[in-house]
């Protein structure tokens, strides 16, 4: 068995010969993260690629994260170490039955979260992400009533900070975020009670309305970063636990377990098929790619570009 500086070593290798760039999402691994040009979010991530003159994209995260890297790069090759790395959140919205719900209400606008299928983008006039949502539902106009797919926790957190009810949710869920709960953070308040407890909004709304701060995991970072507290309790996946262990090593971060399990992570089965492994092989023979009709991915980056328009 290889070990993991050997591999890194002959990834990187093969990063230079093929002018390959690796994104890395803030849920896997700390060693594929550690092999990463780029770490954040999935669509900063796929900014990134789109500003790079690399000839192929190796997206280490969920097969969303690479679509929406070919959405916005489709002249690269754009690679994903394990096809088999869904989203639970994504699957939740099928394009078919997020095109009929929309000619039930055709006077709707539909915002997407950017966790969902190219195929949903493409039925999408705006879409979102966990930063910007609150900005985009709030510039749209009044008179609109909108659907806000897939997630509903993001969704109705959204809901209740704009006061709008004019937005029909749709019935999806991250199976990460579904499974944290106020007893356990207020557990971990018991033995910390210093601790701010910082949560990601696709968590269910007891666990947002204990926290003291929500955001994405991007703004989760952020915020250790100019807040100055010594303990944060930590209600995403665990995953960021590697880049808030990198950037604050004097702070101490406790992640609020799973429901059912009294210890633990709560960690994204799919995020963690990748591996260094599968990186490596995927390098070297250049698939799985991923590939998208050009009409759904055209219509599909129409969605991403609206939101950047309103989002700058």
């Amino acid at each position: 068995m290889v070990d993991n500086r050997s591999l890194a070593e002959k990834i990187d290798a093969l990063k230079k010969e093929k002018n390959a760039v690796i994104l890395s999402h803030y849920y896997t691994r700390p060693e594929v993260q550690q092999v990463a040009d780029f770490v954040g979010d999935s669509l900063a991530l796929s900014q990134k690629a789109a500003d790079t003159d690399a000839d192929i994209v190796l997206f280490a995260g969920v097969y969303f994260m690479a679509e929406t890297a070919k959405i916005l790069s489709p002249e690269k090759k754009v690679l994903i170490p394990d096809s088999d790395a869904g989203c639970s959140l994504a699957d939740s919205c099928r394009a078919e039955d997020l095109r009929r719900f929309k000619e039930q209400h055709p006077d709707s606008m539909v915002v997407a979260y950017v966790n969902t299928s190219a195929e949903v983008k493409a039925l999408t006039d705006v879409c979102c992400t966990s930063s910007n949502a609150l900005k985009i539902v709030s510039a749209l106009p009044a008179d609109r009533k909108i659907i806000f797919a897939p997630d509903r926790n993001l969704g109705d957190y959204i809901k209740r900070v704009t006061g709008r009810d004019d937005i029909m949710l749709w019935n999806g869920a991250c199976h990460v975020h579904e499974k944290f709960s106020v007893e356990k953070i207020l557990q971990l308040k018991n033995e910390h009670p210093d601790a701010k407890v910082l949560s990601h909004p696709e968590c269910r709304k007891p666990v947002l309305l204990a926290s003291d701060f929500v955001g994405s995991t991007a703004a989760i970072i952020d915020f250790v970063g100019s807040d100055g507290g010594r303990e944060y309790i930590i209600a995403t996946e665990s995953g960021i636990l590697f880049e808030l262990q990198e950037r604050y090593p004097d702070v101490v971060f406790l992640p609020v377990p799973p429901e059912d399990g009294a210890c633990g992570c709560n960690n994204c089965e799919y995020m963690k098929l990748v591996t260094l492994e599968n990186i490596y092989d995927t390098l070297l023979n250049e698939t799985p790619e991923v590939t998208l009709d050009e009409d759904v991915r055209a219509k599909a980056e129409k969605s991403i570009r609206a939101m950047l328009d309103m989002s700058f």
